[in-house]
């Protein structure tokens, strides 16, 4: 072998790298782009934003052009390189004074480690983490090349692109574009970057990601408890609706006749307009319930939405397993599942968010879902036999809750580790701040929250401003 020969052979393992690590940055460039912003930038640039624009339209099919540009490349690099480093590492063998047959057999499996390594991270793992890092600069670069070279190779990269469809259709899979289409936790993600990088402000990126997820809550979810819904009786009268609503703030109530699970229908303050206020007390609710419609527990969220919009209903029965109305749910309840608590003239602004902040502590209702605080306080608990932060605490417990009780919160592992690993793990406790009968009605939740009593609580406050 030449000296020439022998350069020609380095020179050509280095450009066969390089075009490893082309197709490979051109791979993960062209997956990590967002469309919204190729399309807007090949609006209003040049040639290379235009291509880039061609290349991710066929997605599926460039990424088949870069797999076949990374294994021909790789191909003919371990065809050239293995025996030429052997070939260099031979008389150093020799040298040290091994056999020629012990020399030969070490040379080449030096050559094919090395081989490999100048491979895998000048050919792989540098352009990936470039092409991550920034993908827009790295596809612009890479989009006209790759195109010419689908354009030669089309035919070879059409048929192993059809092959693998092919296959992919025998195991019960239909083959489609990458970025056809996305899940709701992918946009999720994509709001939560959006809002951390700037380009949503944190309000709308909070409606956005409540909308997204709204589908995944059922009418057990949204729907207001059994134990907090007021009702009132087929006998009762016109003047006991406004009484009620008067003292309640609320303005439809179900109409029961031996209690919830026997509603007759509901009634609205409004209807008490109807009538003169002389004959209030004489006219039972009975005479003037409307329908009321119901609908499973395990009902979505999208499907909860349609049916209050299809039935022209505000109130719709929520029925368990079993039969039993386990609560209702309303337009509001659904609203504020989206756009957060809704407060308007008639409610105490206080009472309107369901967890908010108090110095060092949150203070929370116990019908606070735990979705609701994890979101608001960093908390996240292990899944278990509970909905609510109520549900949480007696679980912990392990017995009926009374008011001044403290209880360790438990963690969930993925949690404990991340925390671990910062060096910040705490751990969360719950104090039971107020009962209504046998249900928590207010927690106050946190680390060390054993040391929240109300004047310690208003110090931390004071002193946090």
């Amino acid at each position: 072998m030449t000296i020439a020969w022998q350069l020609l052979s380095v020179l050509a393992f280095f450009a066969l790298t390089l075009g490893t690590a082309f197709f490979v940055a051109a791979e993960f460039s062209l997956a990590a782009l967002e469309k919204s912003g190729i399309d807007t930038r090949a609006e209003s640039g040049d040639a290379r934003d235009r291509a880039v624009q061609s290349a991710h339209r066929k997605l599926s099919l460039q990424l088949s052009a870069c797999q076949v540009g990374i294994t021909i490349t790789t191909l003919i690099t371990g065809y050239l390189a293995e025996p030429l480093i052997a070939k260099l590492l031979e008389p150093l063998m020799e040298a040290v004074g091994l056999p020629e047959s012990t020399a030969i057999v070490i040379s080449l499996g030096l050559a094919l480690v090395i081989a490999s390594y100048l491979s895998m991270v000048i050919g792989e793992l540098v352009p990936k983490n470039m092409a991550i890092t920034n993908p827009t600069a790295t596809s612009r670069f890479v989009a006209l090349p790759l195109l010419g070279f689908s354009k030669v190779f089309g035919f070879l990269i059409r048929a192993m692109d059809n092959s693998a469809n092919a296959i992919v259709r025998k195991l019960g899979v239909k083959p489609g574009d990458e970025h056809a289409a996305r899940s709701s936790s992918e946009l999720e993600a994509l709001v939560r970057n959006s809002a951390r990088e700037g380009a949503l402000d944190n309000d709308t990126a909070v409606i956005l990601e409540r909308s997204l997820s709204f589908g995944e809550l059922s009418a057990e979810d949204i729907m207001t408890p059994r134990s907090t819904v007021v009702t009132l009786g087929s006998d009762d009268s016109i003047s006991d609706l406004v009484r009620t609503a008067v003292d309640s703030g609320f303005s439809r109530f179900p109409v029961t006749a031996q209690g919830l699970d026997e509603t007759i229908g509901m009634v609205h303050v409004k209807q008490a307009l109807a009538h003169p206020v002389d004959e209030h007390e004489s006219i039972p609710l009975s005479s003037i319930v409307r329908p009321v419609h119901r609908v499973p527990d395990s009902l979505d969220g999208d499907s909860v939405l349609t049916r209050i919009r299809s039935e022209g209903a505000q109130m719709l029965l929520v029925i368990d397993e079993y039969g039993g109305v386990a609560g209702l749910v309303t337009l509001e309840d659904v609203v504020e599942e989206i756009v957060g608590e809704v407060v308007d003239e008639y409610d105490d602004a206080s009472e309107g968010r369901p967890i908010y902040r108090r110095g060092a502590w949150w203070e929370s209702t116990g019908l606070a879902r735990l979705d609701e605080v994890s979101r608001e306080t960093g908390y996240h608990a292990p899944n278990g036999p509970y909905e609510t932060l109520a549900g949480l605490v007696i679980f912990a417990l392990g017995r009926m809750p009374e008011a001044g009780d403290v209880v360790d919160l438990p963690s969930d592992q993925s949690t404990i580790s991340d925390e671990l690993d910062a060096g910040h793990f705490q751990v969360w406790q719950a104090r039971v701040t107020k009962m209504d009968g046998r249900r928590i009605d207010q927690l106050t939740i946190g680390p060390n929250v054993a040391a929240s009593t109300p004047a310690a609580a208003n110090e931390n406050e004071e002193g946090q401003r």
